[in-house]
């Protein structure tokens, strides 16, 4: 077994034989229900929309697309051309995000365009992220026109009964109807395999996430101290607040726009007039990916506050350059048997980390050396990408079985 499979139970390799397969047989056809994805995947500088799954399943569909895929993306009207490419990839739109009546939108247009939508991209297998009821309508449509379905979780709560982010209970049982019915899950991390068994009995299987950074990018060894998020509750900002005020010395660095939901404005707000406050921070507002992931080249730390993740893109987005770590979620992530970056379990803790990976150069050139080395060995594009060929072609495999 390669190391990867090792280190991540529950991942199988990729490389295992397909039954059923042959080696000339034509490739699936894939579609991505990533409603939301087309700024991230367009590069839009105008649409204020960014996430984990959107940044994910930028890299995954073209990624796909590369390796001889027919791949399309189903996602709400953001005034873009139906049936363009983008990557290798064939957009198809449902409704606009704002579009019909309240109460009956949930029928039309939102249902009924979306039902449109996956029968024009006529896929073979459909893949979807985030709890959401379109995880209920994708398994739905797959199960009645023969197709097979893949649920990609985002989050660790996706997988924790009532935890969801979810808002309305109806949609809520319909993302778990669908959750027990599609064909295949896929977690981020081992907690998300575990949580898939223990509360939805689902085998699921593990695929990290993956991230290309640009040619040449590294961090900073006389940066500062980056964090990038939707600024809401659950990524907690006022811890990095303190913690700023803690360690006047060294530079800080907060990006993230507000979150759609109600409050969601005010809250980021009063968050960013906060760190701004300080005179060793800098605040931005929402950036459009590339602007955002330009920042990275100037840190030498980043750190992540939040309460709950899936897997963090900005972790990935770190170690590409070899810049260490700090947050208060554990992935799972380790390297030679030993964690990647620092866990902290509270203020103290991440105040004591960043100081030292701040302050002595010894220990933050072995944290860069690892981060990078565990970067390349489980979370390059063409790593992940082998292994999304590997379970679509399996699944189809089974069908034809």
């Amino acid at each position: 077994m390669n190391s990867t499979c090792a280190e991540n139970p529950g991942l199988r390799p990729p490389e295992a034989a397909l039954p059923g397969a042959t080696p000339h047989a034509p490739r699936p056809r894939v579609c991505f229900l990533a409603s939301t994805t087309w700024p991230t995947i367009a590069g839009s500088r105008d649409i204020p929309v960014i996430g984990g799954a959107e940044l994910q399943q930028s890299v995954i569909a073209p990624e796909l697309a590369r390796r001889g895929f027919d791949v399309s993306m189903i996602s709400m009207d953001f005034g873009q051309e139906e049936g363009s490419v983008v990557k290798g990839v064939r957009m198809l739109k449902m409704h606009s995000p704002t579009e019909g009546l309240p109460v009956v939108r949930f029928l039309h247009p939102r249902l009924t365009s979306l039902w449109r939508a996956l029968k024009r991209a006529d896929a073979d297998v459909y893949y979807q992220r985030t709890s959401a009821a379109h995880t209920g309508f994708m398994a739905a449509f797959c199960r009645s026109h023969g197709r097979r379905s893949i649920y990609g979780g985002a989050s660790d709560v996706d997988f924790m009964p009532g935890k969801q982010e979810i808002e309305l209970p109806r949609d809520r049982l319909i993302f778990e109807y669908g959750l027990r019915h599609v064909d295949m899950v896929i977690g981020q991390n081992p907690f998300q395999v575990r949580a898939a068994h223990e509360n939805y009995g689902r085998q699921a299987v593990l695929i990290p996430n993956c991230l290309e950074a640009p040619p040449g990018a590294r961090g900073d060894p006389n940066g500062y101290v980056l964090w990038v998020a939707t600024v809401r509750p659950a990524k907690r900002p006022g811890l990095l607040i303190e913690l700023a005020k803690r360690l006047p010395r060294h530079r800080f660095v907060m990006v993230g726009g507000a979150d759609s939901g109600s409050g969601g404005k005010a809250f980021a707000q009063a968050a960013r007039e906060a760190m701004g406050a300080l005179p060793n921070a800098t605040v931005h507002g929402f950036l459009p990916f590339a602007e955002a992931d330009k920042l990275f080249d100037g840190a030498r730390l980043v750190i992540n506050t939040s309460t709950y993740e899936g897997f963090p893109n900005t972790f990935l987005q770190a170690w590409a350059r070899g810049v260490p770590t700090v947050g208060f979620v554990d992935t799972g992530s380790r390297h030679r048997g030993q964690p990647v970056y620092d866990h902290v379990a509270n203020l103290d803790e991440a105040e004591a980390a960043i100081r030292r990976l701040m302050e002595d150069d010894g220990a933050w050139a072995e944290a860069s050396r690892r981060v990078q080395e565990h970067f390349r060995e489980q979370h390059s594009v063409a790593a992940v990408g082998a292994m999304y060929e590997a379970e679509i072609e399996r699944l189809v495999a089974w069908k034809a079985a």
